[in-house]
């Protein structure tokens, strides 16, 4: 089972990246965690006081807000990958409609890239290859096709739940959620 991921906040709330238990852990160490929510994913036992003779111990929660504003800023536009993209069109061709596996899903630009498109989130869409090859580098209207949804840019707590929805837990998903747009299609 893959090791939990821990969410990151800014002192506002707003979600920023995934991090292990050792950049928390090292967090906590600088003193920079402000606040914690959720379940406690990793309990830590570190080494022993010389002073004290007492062991170290710190269990980390699944949710944690961080100050520092050069230690916490928010994507504006979040990276655009092929797994973030196809998982945020529910692994689905968004020509024909049909679901189909990683593989067989690629990236196709709406507004081909040979005719002044942009790869950007809001110009792309997961094509089976079958209606990849038939668009080409077509304009929708020259060839009588059509979306059955349109392409958006997710918001950074969307890419967050897209880049990591393995590995995701509930509490986490909980916070997340309220601050996805009415444009996220696959919850």
């Amino acid at each position: 089972m893959p090791e939990a991921r821990i969410l990151r906040l800014n002192l506002s709330g707003q979600p920023i990246e995934w991090i292990g238990w050792q950049e928390a852990v090292c967090l906590y160490a600088r003193d920079l965690v402000t606040w914690s929510l959720g379940g406690v994913v990793k309990r830590v036992v570190g080494g022993e006081s010389r002073l004290t003779g007492l062991t170290s111990r710190i269990q980390l929660p699944s949710i944690l807000a961080c100050g520092g504003g050069r230690l916490a800023p928010v994507r504006n536009r979040p990276p655009l990958t092929n797994r973030a993209l196809f998982r945020r069109d529910d692994y689905r061709c968004l020509y024909c409609g049909k679901s189909f596996s990683f593989i067989n899903l690629s990236r196709d630009h709406v507004q081909p890239t040979s005719r002044g498109g942009l790869d950007r989130w809001e110009n792309v869409v997961a094509a089976c290859k079958r209606c990849n090859q038939h668009k080409s580098n077509f304009l929708l209207d020259e060839i009588q096709m059509s979306l059955i949804a349109l392409p958006y840019r997710p918001n950074n707590a969307e890419y967050l739940a897209l880049v990591n929805s393995d590995r995701i837990r509930g509490d986490q998903m909980e916070y997340l959620r309220p601050q996805f747009s009415n444009n996220c299609r696959w919850l």
